[in-house]
């Protein structure tokens, strides 16, 4: 039996005639870090809220090692929550914000310093004990948030867009503080985020979330090898897109009758469209022997980003924009903007999915 389980949840605001929630099932298992990943108003957030009691499904269940928690108010329902604003209380000090969950519980004053103290102890601010949240760093305040969530010792702990605040250094120095915590403690944690590079730092599992649904739910590897849909394979990591008709079993057929080959993913339906999907880092320059998976193009740009170069060229066979990550010296000697830059690429290196 899964820790958490989310069966054919459904929440509908008042006011709104498409679900925030629609039909979603989900299992979590003990101890496993989830991320639930996608775009402003994917239903994510939502989800979350749902699970922590802060919202109320319109139908559908919530079970917690199998007993039904969906009408529990949030402080029966165990759980940590980091939230993304961190919450702290500002009249309070750290060690008083991070006492509260306890007071709720109306534990001893001796156990509440000894748990205080090892729960600071965990995020590395014993010394920081007796300043308020203003005299904090953004990443100190996080640590304090999310101190307090682990506090009473939950099974499972809930953040919603912890890092959004942060710089990117904070950020990625946070990111491991959080895989570190997961590994010591072995404590289950559901995790929101929009930023694709923190689910896939973060996770073992990722739910790819879009208009309230799990487009796939997967280990980041998996996303990023294997994706089910355009839309997943748009949203995790880049990818460059091209539409045309289907050709066979796996290639796709450009409207002046080139043949691209990919790997395919479904079935295209029969008369309808199909697009195929290739990363930046897979494309080439084409060299006299890739007479296969050839792409002419017009290269519009060269960006230097340290350990690769960033292309922009323009496709001739459709008017479409693609990117290619090159390595610095695969950059041929004194190509410029304007220039005819054919790519190519390996036909196991792209995916062929239904329109």
């Amino acid at each position: 039996m899964a820790l958490i389980e989310l069966d054919r949840l459904r929440k509908l605001f008042p006011g709104s005639t498409l679900p925030a929630v629609d039909d979603l099932s989900l299992h979590v298992e003990a101890g496993e870090f989830i991320t639930l990943l996608g775009p402003s108003g994917s239903g994510k957030t939502t989800t979350l809220m749902l699970l922590a009691g802060f919202e109320t499904p319109t139908s559908g269940a919530i079970r917690l090692e199998g007993r039904p928690i969906e009408t529990l108010p949030p402080h029966q329902r165990g759980m940590g929550v980091v939230f993304q604003s961190y919450s702290l209380f500002p009249h309070m000090t750290v060690a008083q914000n991070v006492a509260f969950p306890l007071s709720v519980r109306k534990v001893s004053a001796a156990a509440t310093r000894d748990r205080v103290g090892a729960a600071l102890a965990k995020v590395q601010l014993q010394h920081l004990a007796e300043r308020k949240p203003q005299q904090l760093s953004g990443g100190q305040q996080q640590r304090v948030a999310l101190a307090r969530a682990l506090v009473f010792e939950p099974r499972v702990v809930l953040m919603d867009e912890p890092l959004s605040a942060l710089d990117k250094k904070l950020r990625e120095e946070m990111q491991l503080e959080i895989r570190r915590l997961h590994r010591e403690l072995g404590v289950t944690m559901v995790f929101v985020t929009h930023d694709q590079s923190e689910a896939m730092t973060l996770s073992d599992r990722v739910a790819v979330f879009n208009h309230g649904r799990i487009e796939q739910l997967a280990s980041p590897q998996q996303l990023y090898d294997a994706p089910v849909n355009p839309f997943v394979a748009g949203f995790v990591g880049d990818n460059n897109m091209l539409a045309g008709q289907p050709e066979g079993s796996a290639a796709l057929r450009l409207p002046d009758g080139a043949c691209l080959h990919g790997r395919r993913a479904g079935s295209p339906a029969a008369g309808g469209g199909a697009t195929l999907c290739v990363r930046p880092e897979h494309l080439r320059v084409a060299g006299a022997d890739d007479t296969g998976n050839r792409v002419p193009a017009t290269l519009i740009d060269v960006i230097h980003q340290g350990d690769h170069w960033r292309l922009v060229v323009r496709l001739h066979a459709a008017d479409t924009t693609w990117f290619a990550k090159l390595a610095p010296g695969a950059l041929p000697h004194g190509v410029l903007p304007g220039q005819d830059l054919p790519l190519a690429f390996d036909a196991e290196d792209a995916w062929l999915f239904a329109a």
